[in-house]
């Protein structure tokens, strides 16, 4: 499932998926695998990229 929530959460804080997978110390392709949904991320990649986009893991991470 494609993690808009992520996408958009990103490009609200002007940050290309480079800019955060700088931040958060993984690949850009990693980024970009999270949004298109190819790719789960471990819970502390989850917490890591919450804390760099300033969002609660059910802000970007929880499926309703």
């Amino acid at each position: 499932m494609k993690n808009l929530r992520l996408k958009a959460a990103r490009a609200g804080m002007d940050m290309s998926q480079q800019d955060l997978a700088d931040k958060v110390g993984v690949s850009r392709q990693t980024i970009n695998a999270i949004e298109k949904g190819d790719y789960n991320p471990t819970i502390n990649l989850c917490r890591a990229i919450c804390k760099a986009l300033g969002k609660t893991l059910d802000e970007l991470f929880w499926e309703e």
